[in-house]
């Protein structure tokens, strides 16, 4: 019911041709449904060569990416907002050019621990940029979904019910939820009283571990996150999501604070998730 999909991270480190080719085909091999590539460092990208390589394989895609702080549209500098709004719609005009229709993550901030509260100037800001954004989007038959990130990485939304008030704010058809348990993990109280909350609205959703390694091999409750999922009838991507320091991006990875080796073989690693993804979502529509 669910298109199955892994985030390109887990195979390489860049959008160059190589590495897309690599991407797609090792996505291919491990049985999934949908590619996610990161724009962070990827607006470089060979958009034509992209497409057909998807196309070919049969394969689904979407995007993401967060702001850097030079280009953050929670900032009250009109100069910055500006630079992040551009870059938003730079990003979300290659996600059509590959042939997603999903852009997804923070779009709505820089990335990094913020040293204030979001101001009620920069929340203006975000709304006025992702109602531009949403347009523009519609244009192209793309959804904006809007990641939940932990507080850390962003100081304007922590939790589902942050994020269904900027939506709502907002007030786009096309812009929906982007749960990831990560970083649920970190800031609900559970994890499944936020997909009740979010509901139908749910438009996406990132697989990951608490420490972003193997799944299972943490704490997170996976199984209770499955049956909510079921519960709500959610029938929208999910997209596994793990990163090491055996596969480097050189903005993202810092951005994310990749320290760590978690895996070292990535084709293991996505089809042990792959597995792990349809095992749990058959058991939780059977109870």
């Amino acid at each position: 019911m669910n298109a199955l999909g892994v985030h390109a991270l887990v195979w390489a480190g860049s959008t160059s041709p190589a590495e897309v080719e690599q991407a797609v085909r090792s996505t291919k091999e491990a049985g999934y449904d949908l590619l996610e590539f990161s724009l962070h460092d990827g607006l470089t990208m060979d958009t034509a060569h992209a497409r057909t390589t998807l196309e070919q394989a049969g394969l689904q895609v979407a995007c993401s990416r967060g702001l850097a702080p030079d280009a953050d549209v929670s900032s009250e500098d009109p100069a910055v907002v500006a630079r992040g709004a551009q870059l938003l719609s730079k990003s979300l005009e290659i996600t059509a050019a590959i042939g997603g229709t999903m852009f997804a993550g923070a779009l709505y901030s820089a990335f990094g621990k913020a040293a204030a509260p979001l101001s009620t100037a920069g929340r203006n800001n975000v709304i006025a940029v992702l109602r531009d954004l949403a347009k523009q989007a519609a244009e192209h038959d793309i959804t904006l979904m809007l990641e939940i990130c932990n507080r850390y990485e962003t100081n304007v939304i922590n939790t589902a019910h942050d994020a269904l008030l900027l939506a709502d704010d907002i007030g786009a058809d096309n812009v929906k939820i982007h749960l990831d348990t990560y970083h649920m993990n970190i800031e609900e109280a559970d994890m499944v009283r936020p997909v009740h909350e979010v509901g139908d609205r749910l438009g996406y959703v990132h697989i990951g571990e608490n420490h972003r390694g193997y799944l299972g091999s943490g704490h997170i409750d996976f199984t209770a996150f499955f049956h909510a999922l079921a519960d709500i009838d959610y029938t929208g991507p999910i997209t596994f999501e793990s990163f090491s320091s055996a596969v480097v991006a050189p903005g993202l990875s810092n951005d994310l604070a990749i320290w760590r080796n978690l895996w070292s073989d990535g084709a293991d690693l996505a089809k042990h998730a792959h597995t792990y993804l349809v095992n749990g979502l058959s058991a939780a529509r059977h109870p």
